[in-house]
């Protein structure tokens, strides 16, 4: 656990370095969420302990299980992949659902938050670079959605924008998506939908959420980065 924490000092001073760069600085700080997908509970309390807020999981059923042990007091976000019939347990789950990516998904999502009279705050996970294996709105479907979702979902708070940029060994390779989602977030944060609150640009990773961050990045999801490899034995893993 000594480990966890000095990678979680070592995260945040980066993101301190990687902030400096950009310009104009963002309007919400950056916030790292420990991406806690198979690793057990153990992992969510150390985070918490120390000094995250945020836990990200990829599935339902594993934020289940950890939820139902974990004592630390921290907002769950939903970064994965959600089918449509397990709408209903995530608006139950999750503070933040960062991976809605299709109409049918969000009209589901919606039904189920107002059953439950919340309001679900949600990103549009953005397909940024078009790769067939990822899920995710392609970049000019999404002002569309963002707007349609404003207009006929009132139980759904959109919040802003998500993203999975190609995995490559060189950082530098994915800036040219993350600009291009700074300008998409942008673009829809002038908008000013009724109903949204436009603040989060979700994109980064363990290999590269310093490109994002210089980028316009505020919400950045790391997991090898924090608690090293993933064990896929892990019970209630994926």
């Amino acid at each position: 656990m000594d480990n966890i924490e000095k990678n979680i000092r070592h995260i945040l001073q980066n993101i301190q370095i990687a902030e400096v760069k950009r310009s104009p600085k963002g309007e919400c700080p950056v916030q790292l969420i420990a991406v806690t997908k198979n690793h057990g509970v153990a992992a969510v309390e150390a985070a918490a302990a120390a000094g995250l807020t945020i836990v990200g999981e990829n599935r339902v059923q594993e934020a289940t299980e950890k939820q139902a042990q974990a004592s630390a007091n921290v907002k769950w976000h939903l970064i994965g992949h959600l089918q449509t019939n397990k709408a209903k347990q995530a608006v139950k789950l999750f503070d933040l659902i960062q991976s809605v990516d299709s109409w049918h998904l969000a009209e589901a999502l919606n039904k189920a938050a107002l059953t439950c009279g919340k309001r679900q705050d949600i990103l549009l996970q953005v397909n940024i670079a078009n790769e067939a294996t990822k899920f995710g709105l392609p970049a000019e479907e999404t002002m569309d959605m963002a707007q349609r979702v404003a207009a006929t979902l009132p139980g759904l708070r959109l919040c802003g924008l998500m993203t999975i940029a190609p995995f490559v060994e060189d950082a530098e390779m994915v800036r040219p998506y993350f600009k291009e989602m700074k300008r998409l977030f942008l673009a829809l944060k002038e908008l000013a939908l009724p109903g949204t609150d436009f603040r989060w640009l979700s994109m980064g990773m363990t290999n590269d959420y310093q490109v994002a961050v210089e980028e316009g990045a505020n919400l950045i999801r790391v997991g090898t980065g924090i608690f090293g490899p993933r064990s896929y034995g892990v019970q209630g893993g994926l």
